[in-house]
């Protein structure tokens, strides 16, 4: 069974740091590029993050360059969102996401992320 579990998320003044993880099972994750979304109430999805299944590259949508980082370790089949200097703008449910392209895509259900005073 495809499970991507994500964990993390809270309630954060702005200023503040997070650190999401999103752990991964039943599929070959060493394989697929996994990537970051957010949405936000009333808003589209948008990719926040990128990070390739091999060579490791990575993308940053610009509202995230400089703030926040993307890793993942296969090992233990993990990625993980390090979000530093929150913004109240980053107030969004995060879902990761695994991609193999042409063969699956799943989802996550998401971690709700909170800043505010």
């Amino acid at each position: 069974q495809v499970q991507l579990v994500e964990s993390g998320g809270g309630l954060v003044p702005p200023g503040g740091s997070l650190r999401l993880s999103c752990a991964a099972s039943g599929f070959a994750f060493s394989s697929y590029s996994m990537r970051w979304y957010r949405q936000a109430p009333g808003m589209e999805r948008e990719l926040v993050a990128f990070i390739g299944s091999t060579e490791f590259s990575t993308y940053y949508a610009g509202s995230a360059k400089g703030r926040f980082t993307i890793a993942r370790d296969n090992e233990k089949r993990t990625v993980t969102l390090q979000m530093n200097n929150l913004k109240p703008e980053d107030t969004a449910v995060y879902i990761c996401n695994a991609r193999h392209t042409g063969v699956n895509t799943y989802w996550g259900q998401g971690t709700q992320v909170t800043v505010s005073t």
